[in-house]
């Protein structure tokens, strides 16, 4: 296979230095040019375009993010974002991600060579998840593999069915992207939904209160014991899993520590698990865009125990990771685009779509 061409966009030389020593001794990449503002980048670019930029936020003459927008506009190209910002600040993070950023990494500003160093495996997997991106429709821990086991056992038993549908849906990258393309087009009266989207701690507050703000719908990022409710969509919170609970005829959610599962915390695995066994035929499951197979399993789970099942198309993914696998495993009824997945959801409150 031919090598990663990256593109190095960052104000420090230290950076510019240590990122270009440390991709250079990686058989699978080949860094074409650095550069120490988006203009001296864009001069290098005309001359040959990189596969992956790295791009920081804060540089002289144009900002990471200005540049962001502006390319993908005019020629959308996969960037992760290596910025101190994201450190500092989620909202940073959620404005990268949402201009179409399909990685971001936080830098520390003190002992940044060590950092780099330290940080090769993380840098290394998403210059690599990058290059696999679609970015046609833009607007994992090197751990133990745990599946849901670690969390709860599997359902073993088949759900009465009642007339209060919840949905889940599970997604990664490019999922910001399309949740806020689904959630915004969602009327007051639609089911309740539960959302794992693969996000670090401390950014999902930030991104479910943007939500919030954009919807119709109440958007929160879930706290244990919340109730999962009609017009109410609850993110499960960076750093924990969220499952599904059932008390008579209510749904709540349970927020719970515990290991990465299927190399994620939150996993879409332990919440499709969760919804088998408390609400079965009652939901309707979504998988999407995202990279890996975390999901599938839990997804077809969810198909046995009697729920409707979806995943989004391969043209509207960015990567389209999750649901492939989903499909391999036969745990997935349809497939829709990304714009038709609203109506699905609305539909299903009504029965079978």
């Amino acid at each position: 296979m031919k090598p990663i061409k990256v593109m190095i966009v960052d104000d420090s030389a230290v950076v510019r230095q240590v990122l270009s020593a440390m991709l250079a001794e990686h058989p699978g990449f080949e860094v074409i040019g650095a550069a120490a503002d988006p203009l001296f980048a864009l001069d290098k670019m005309q001359r040959q375009w990189p596969d992956v930029l790295v791009l920081d936020v804060e540089m002289p003459r144009m900002d990471g993010i200005t540049f962001l927008k502006k390319l993908m506009v005019e020629r959308p190209t996969p960037v992760v974002i290596c910025s101190t910002l994201t450190v500092a600040g989620a909202q940073t993070t959620l404005q990268a991600l949402a201009e179409g950023a399909v990685g971001v990494i936080g830098k520390p500003k003190l002992g940044l060579k060590q950092f780099l160093h330290a940080a090769t495996d993380e840098l290394v997997q998403a210059i690599q998840s990058a290059a696999r991106a679609n970015l046609r429709r833009l607007a994992p821990q090197a751990t133990a593999r745990l599946s849901a086991d670690a969390i709860l056992p599997a359902a073993s038993y088949a759900m009465t069915r009642t007339t209060e549908m919840l949905v889940a849906i599970g997604t990664s990258t490019g999922g910001t992207q399309a949740l806020e393309a689904i959630l915004t087009r969602l009327p007051k009266v639609c089911p309740g939904l539960l959302i794992v989207q693969h996000m670090p701690e401390r950014f999902t507050a930030a991104f479910a209160a943007r939500l919030n703000q954009l919807c119709q719908i109440e958007v929160l990022e879930a706290r244990n014991g919340d109730r999962v409710m009609p017009g109410r969509a609850l993110i499960a919170p960076g750093g924990r899993h969220m499952l599904l609970t059932r008390s008579g005829a209510q749904y709540q959610v349970e927020v719970r520590d515990g290991p990465p599962v299927s190399r994620h915390r939150p996993s879409v695995d332990v919440l499709f698990r969760s919804i088998a066994r408390a609400a079965g035929g009652n939901a309707l499951g979504i998988i999407m865009t995202g990279m890996g197979d975390d999901g599938a399993r839990g997804l077809k789970e969810m198909l046995g125990a009697g729920a409707q099942t979806l995943a989004q198309d391969e043209d509207s993914c960015v990567v389209f990771g999750m649901p492939k696998e989903a499909l391999k495993l036969g745990a997935v009824e349809r497939v829709l685009p990304l714009c038709e997945i609203p109506a699905a959801i609305v539909a299903s409150m009504t029965g079978r779509i």
